[in-house]
């Protein structure tokens, strides 16, 4: 080959290559600008998933604080009502004491010193929020609120009317703690 087809050969090979080179060089960035963008995308989706699970997470966190203070609650209304259900019968044994002091002893300083305690207690218990159910013969039956000892043939009340109570019942904060005892006609 002469020199100068030498020559033309030189140049058209870094010629050549210079294109391929310009040709790879605006694909390069191509390429690049494309692989940031999946790669950004990855990034963002794997973003929403963390911000989806973290939240999830907040959600089920607060349910179970709600869950928690509901059950300590229910825990403390139940130990509440076991506590006062002990408690009514004392309620009960300091009525029937006073309901049976004799006239002629009322006026001794034991008797009024039982009604007061008596007083003290019950004023104690409604401040609390038990208040006793109250019944008065003629009222209709209710076995939501009563609980039936007896049932009796009467002639002043008609059937299903109570006669007498017996025992009195409460409710504490709306809830029957204590059914009321009583006589019902038949």
């Amino acid at each position: 080959m002469t020199e100068q087809a030498k020559e033309d050969v030189s140049e058209e090979g870094p010629q050549s290559e210079t294109a391929a080179e310009k040709t790879q060089a605006a694909e390069k960035p191509v390429d690049e600008v494309t692989a940031l963008r999946e790669e950004l995308d990855k990034f963002k989706a794997q973003s929403a998933e963390y911000l989806d699970g973290w939240q999830r997470a907040r959600a089920e966190l607060a349910n179970a604080r709600k869950r928690f203070e509901k059950e300590r609650s229910e825990a403390g209304q139940l130990a509440n009502n076991t506590l006062l259900r002990k408690i009514l019968p004392v309620l009960d044994d300091l009525d029937r004491a006073i309901k049976t002091v004799p006239d002629d002893l009322r006026q001794h300083a034991w008797a009024t010193g039982v009604s007061l305690i008596q007083r003290k207690f019950q004023n104690a218990l409604d401040s609390e929020g038990v208040k006793p159910i109250e019944v008065k013969p003629g009222d209709a039956f209710d076995p939501n609120l009563h609980e039936a000892v007896t049932h009796e043939s009467s002639p002043d009340h008609t059937e299903g009317k109570i006669i007498a109570e017996v025992q009195t019942g409460y409710t504490f904060n709306g809830q029957v703690l204590r059914p009321a005892l009583v006589r019902v006609a038949k």
